[in-house]
């Protein structure tokens, strides 16, 4: 059961989206929906980064920061 969604409630998702979008246009769905999820993990990934570089690099003014 995924956050209240158990299997009769994803079989009836699933045939709705494949009525409205059609066998032939899932697999450029899926890709599309893979390739978002891919790059937006990327983009948390060097936020991630970037903020601990700025942590080395500037801690006096990180502090000034979250003291004003």
């Amino acid at each position: 059961m995924i956050g209240g969604i158990g299997m009769p409630e994803l079989i009836i998702i699933l045939v709705i989206i494949l009525i409205i979008f059609g066998a032939g246009k899932l697999p450029e769905i899926g890709s599309g929906i893979g390739k978002g999820i891919k790059n937006f993990k990327k983009a948390t990934k060097e936020i991630d980064q970037e903020d601990k570089e700025t942590v080395k690099k500037e801690p006096e003014k990180i502090e000034e920061k979250l003291n004003s």
